[in-house]
């Protein structure tokens, strides 16, 4: 067992990325297709989607690392088109990589982060770029949506879709680098990591880091005040104030959740959608407070005030069921 001040320096997210495909976790159907192209040396173009932390950055480089060994830096290039979204960074830095000349290899890989992020120009000179040079370059797409990727692309790659990562192998990952670092856990410091990541294995890691940070115990206390996430209970307390129709206690647990805890009204809106259907309500008032949840969301999304549409949706659950 590591000495746990050992590589408290490092970011653990990085030092545990998966070196292989095969250690990639929550993901077997997609790996198991995408050894058959690398071990067949056949790779196309790909491109995956689905949310952050899934492991779509992971296995676009272990990818790499297993077709390149030693070399892949050298025939693997990472752009963000969320930072260079331009056409000029088609025209320019994708297509002097897939000029340049090297040996040894029958193409090099091309990933493109983010690439929902390009410019419609961008994406149809991308297009084109992935015409003329498809017998040295095999591009390597992620996005969140892949409705923001024009269909001449899609149709030029092999779709993966990346599905948020269950909580088993959430958790698992979790304990074996808790072993890896030396660190002490409770199971309840561990369901909490969980739950705080909501399917996102890169912020499960940093939240241990962080939590870890303390020199203390990994337990629940420690993971939701390192993560700023409202407990389960909490919300479950706020919105059952509302449902038995007592407004002022609901308003005064959300207070309590804005200006004690810091938590951002996105933030309570989302783990306020995951636990709708752990309440005990009929369906009839579920449904409510999903529409009611929407609106809020998107009205916070165009500027609102986060307190005023949260106060107001808590304050139309005590008028619906009054």
């Amino acid at each position: 067992m590591a000495d746990p001040a050992d590589g408290r320096d490092e970011i653990w997210v990085e030092k545990y990325r998966p070196e292989t495909l095969e250690n990639v976790v929550g993901h077997d159907d997609i790996i198991d297709r995408i050894e058959s192209y690398v071990e067949r040396d056949d790779l196309p173009h790909l491109l995956f989607s689905g949310p952050a932390g899934t492991g779509k950055t992971a296995t676009a480089s272990a990818i790499a690392k297993e077709l390149y060994g030693d070399d892949w830096r050298g025939n693997f290039l990472e752009l963000n088109a969320s930072d260079e979204r331009g056409i000029d960074v088609v025209r320019d830095r994708i297509k002097n990589f897939a000029r340049s000349s090297f040996g040894g290899y029958n193409y090099r890989i091309i990933f493109l982060d983010e690439a929902d992020a390009l410019t419609s120009d961008a994406q149809s000179a991308l297009r084109r770029t992935m015409e003329q040079f498809s017998n040295n370059t095999r591009f390597i797409l992620s996005c969140n949506y892949s409705s923001q990727i024009i269909d001449p692309i899609q149709s030029r790659c092999a779709v993966f879709r990346f599905t948020s990562l269950d909580d088993d192998a959430v958790a698992k990952r979790i304990e074996e680098i808790a072993a890896e670092e030396g660190i002490e856990y409770t199971d309840a410091g561990v369901d909490a990591l969980v739950y705080a990541a909501d399917g996102d294995m890169r912020r499960a890691i940093n939240a241990l880091q962080a939590a870890a940070a303390t020199g203390e115990i990994v337990d629940e206390d420690a993971v939701f005040t390192i993560t700023s996430t409202a407990r389960p209970e909490e919300i479950r307390e706020m919105v059952t104030s509302a449902i038995d129709g007592d407004f002022p206690a609901a308003r005064a647990g959300l207070d309590e959740l804005i200006d004690e805890r810091g938590l951002a009204g996105g933030d309570i809106i989302d783990q306020l959608h995951r636990s709708v259907w752990d309440f005990d309500v009929d369906d009839d008032l579920a449904v409510f407070l999903m529409e009611r949840l929407g609106e809020a969301d998107y009205r916070i999304s165009t500027g609102a005030n986060e307190r005023v549409q949260l106060e107001a949706l808590l304050a139309a659950v005590a008028l619906e069921v009054d």
